[in-house]
């Protein structure tokens, strides 16, 4: 019986695990070309830089560049924000103008590790 019970949550897990990567990508469409214009003219890339890199504007600032937090968390971020963050009401950002900001996010490169940076291993 404890057997048939640890396999049965195991398959559990495994399906739920699995089925995350599949989640963090279920966007809406969106249009890179507009989110970029959106990213740059709503000032998101003061704190989060021109190839949303992050960086300590106001303490750590997250990394966006192909970011993996899912589309819906990523939209209430955007709505309630955490932090010091202001909050973009869709009055100001529309769920189209976030999709899109999203799918600019998704064509930037991330950033070379440190340790592939002489500069910073001497």
């Amino acid at each position: 019986m404890k057997r048939s019970f640890a396999l049965v949550a195991a398959g559990i897990v495994a399906l739920s695990v699995a089925d995350l990567p599949a989640r963090a990508q279920d966007a809406p469409p969106g249009n890179a070309a507009n989110g970029k214009r959106v990213y740059l003219a709503d000032g998101c890339f003061t704190c989060h830089g021109r190839v949303g890199e992050g960086g300590n504007y106001y303490g750590v600032t997250p990394t966006l560049a192909k970011t993996q937090l899912p589309f819906e968390a990523f939209k209430q971020q955007l709505r309630d924000p955490a932090r010091v963050m202001p909050p973009f009401e869709t009055a100001v950002l529309t769920d189209q103008d976030a999709a899109d900001i999203y799918a600019f996010l998704q064509t930037l490169p991330l950033g070379r590790p440190a340790k592939d940076i002489p500069l910073l291993n001497n």
